[in-house]
C-alpha cells in the first residue's frame, strides 16, 4: 500500500481539527500567491490609473487596448501555463523532482512559440478594432499601446511558468520578492514615462514590458544559482521537446477553462463601445472589471494554494488529504468573498475617483456597484473551484462548464438586455452575472462529485508511466 493511502493516527482528530491544520497549510501558500497575484494585475492597473487622468480617450483606449492584449495573450499565456499546477504538482508530490524541471522549460519553450503569431495579431489591432466597428481615435491609440505591449508578451511567456515552478514546491518567497520588486520600479517608472517625457499611453505600456522582464531575469536567476532549486533543477534535453505533447494536452483545456471566462467579460468591454456614448460606457465596465481583477487576488491565492495541496496530495497518493484542503479552500472562500463583497459596497460612492476625476463616471460607477458586489462572491466562488480543477486535472470538464454558462447563457442574455432594453450597460453586467452564477453551481456539482480516490491512482498510473518511458 502507498504510503500516503495509510491513516495515521493523527488523522482520527475532529474534522475541525483537521480542518484548521490545513487551512494552515493552504494559508502559507495563498497569502504569498494573493501579493504576487495582486503585484502582477496592477502592472496593468496602475497603468489605466494613470493614463486615465490624461481624459476619456486615454482612458478608453487604453482600457480596451489592454482588454485586448488579455483575450489575445495574456489570458491565454495565463491558462496554458496552468497545466503545470497538474503536471508539476503531482510530480512534486510524487518525489519526481527532475521532471518539474524538465516540464518547467518544456512550458517556456512552447508558450515562446504561441507568442509569435499573438504579436503579428497585436500589430494589427488597429485594423481589428476598425473592423470591429470600434471608433478611429480609439482604435488608433489601442493599437499605439498594445503594439508598445509586444516586449511584454514574450515576458510574460517565461514569467508565467516559473511562477508555477517555485508555487508547485511551496517555494514563494523569492516570486514575491520579485513581483514586489518588479511593480516598485513600475510605479514611478510609469508615471515618469506618461507625464514627464510626453510619451503618454505608450509611456504606460513600455512601463509594463520594463517591469515583466526584470521579473523574469530575477526567478532566472534565483533558479539557475539557488542551492534551495537543487533537486528540480534539471540541465535542458530532448525530453524538453518530448514533453511538448503532453504539455499541450493538459495546457490546451486550461486555457480553454480559464479564457472563456476572460473573453466574456472583456467581450462585454467591446461591445459596450457600440452603445449611445461609448467613452462613458467603456470606461464604467473597464472599472469594473478592473475592481474584480484586483480582488480576484485573493480568491486566486486560494486557488493557487489549493491546486498545490490537492496536486501534491493526488501525486502522493493521499486522497484523503486532497478532499480535506477542498473543505478547507471552500470555507474560506465563502468568508472572503462575503467581506470583500461589503467592503466594496459600503465604498461605492468613492471607489470610482480611484480611477478617473470624470464624476459622470463615478455616479455611473456608484450606480453598478451592487451587481458588481455579487460578481465579486460568483468569481471568488469559481476562481477557488478552478483551483481544484486544476490540482484534480479535470480542466477539460471546467472548459465545457464555462462555455455553456458564459457563451449559451451569459452573453445572449447580456445583449438582449444591453441593446434590447434601457438598462444599457447595466443589462451587459447582468448578463454576465447570470452566467457566473450557473458556472458557480457547476462547477460545485463536479467538485461535490469527485471521486479522489480515483483521481489519486489515475494520477500516480500516469507519472508511472511516464517514469517508464523516459529509461
Amino acid at each position: 500500500m502507498e504510503e500516503g493511502l495509510i491513516l495515521k493516527p493523527k488523522d482520527n482528530r475532529p474534522t475541525w481539527r483537521v480542518l484548521a491544520e490545513e487551512m494552515k497549510k493552504l494559508g502559507f501558500i495563498a497569502a504569498p500567491m494573493m501579493a504576487v497575484t495582486l503585484s502582477q494585475f496592477l502592472l496593468q492597473y496602475i497603468s489605466i490609473m494613470m493614463v486615465g487622468h490624461l481624459g476619456e480617450l486615454s482612458l478608453s483606449s487604453t482600457s480596451i487596448a489592454i482588454s485586448l492584449s488579455s483575450v489575445t495573450g495574456f489570458s491565454l499565456l495565463m491558462g496554458m501555463s496552468s497545466a503545470l499546477e497538474t503536471l508539476c504538482g503531482q510530480a512534486y508530490g510524487a518525489q519526481q523532482y527532475t521532471k518539474v524541471g524538465v516540464q518547467t522549460y518544456t512550458a517556456i519553450f512552447s508558450l515562446l512559440i504561441v507568442c509569435i503569431p499573438l504579436a503579428f495579431v497585436w500589430r494589427y489591432t488597429e485594423s481589428l478594432l476598425l473592423l470591429m466597428g470600434q471608433s478611429a481615435s480609439i482604435s488608433y491609440e489601442a493599437g499605439k499601446f498594445i503594439t508598445c505591449l509586444i516586449p511584454a508578451l514574450f515576458a510574460y511567456a517565461i514569467l508565467q511558468p516559473l511562477v508555477r515552478y517555485f508555487q508547485m514546491q511551496s517555494m514563494l518567497l523569492p516570486v514575491l520578492a520579485s513581483s514586489i520588486a518588479a511593480l516598485c520600479l513600475h510605479i514611478p517608472l510609469c508615471w515618469a514615462l506618461v507625464y514627464r517625457t510626453g510619451l503618454g499611453n505608450i509611456g504606460a505600456a513600455v512601463s509594463m514590458g520594463v517591469g515583466l522582464w526584470s521579473n523574469v531575469v530575477f526567478l532566472l536567476l534565483y533558479m539557475k544559482y539557488s542551492p534551495s532549486c537543487a533537486k528540480t533543477r534539471s540541465p535542458i534535453s530532448v525530453d524538453v521537446f518530448y514533453g511538448m505533447k503532453q504539455f499541450f494536452s493538459f495546457a490546451i483545456p486550461s486555457a480553454v477553462m480559464l479564457c472563456l471566462q476572460w473573453w466574456s467579460n472583456e467581450f462585454i468591454i467591446l461591445i459596450s463601445g457600440l452603445l449611445p456614448n461609448p467613452e462613458l460606457e467603456t470606461s464604467v465596465l473597464s472599472i469594473c472589471l478592473s475592481t474584480i481583477a484586483i480582488v480576484y487576488a485573493i480568491p486566486y491565492g486560494f486557488a493557487a494554494g489549493v491546486s498545490t495541496r490537492v496536486s501534491n496530495e493526488l501525486g502522493a497518493g493521499n486522497a484523503r488529504g486532497a478532499r480535506v484542503a477542498v473543505n478547507a479552500i471552500m470555507i474560506l472562500a465563502v468568508v472572503e468573498t462575503t467581506i470583500v463583497a461589503m467592503i466594496v459596497f459600503f465604498n461605492r460612492h468613492i471607489f470610482g475617483y480611484i480611477f478617473t476625476n470624470e464624476k459622470e463616471v463615478v455616479d455611473h460607477v456608484t450606480k453598478i456597484t451592487p451587481f458588481l458586489c455579487v460578481s465579486i462572491v460568483m468569481d471568488g466562488l469559481q476562481g477557488t473551484f478552478s483551483g481544484v480543477a486544476r490540482g484534480v486535472g479535470w480542466q477539460h470538464l471546467g472548459a465545457y462548464t464555462n462555455l455553456g454558462a458564459f457563451y449559451l447563457v451569459g452573453i445572449p442574455v447580456a445583449i438582449v438586455l444591453g441593446f434590447c432594453t434601457s438598462l444599457k450597460g447595466e443589462g451587459l453586467w447582468i448578463g454576465i452575472l447570470i452566467g457566473a452564477i450557473v458556472q458557480v453551481i457547476s462547477l460545485s456539482v463536479i467538485t461535490l462529485c469527485t471521486n479522489y480516490e480515483k483521481q489519486a491512482t489515475k494520477a500516480r498510473e500516469r507519472l508511472s508511466e511516464e517514469e517508464c518511458a523516459l529509461l
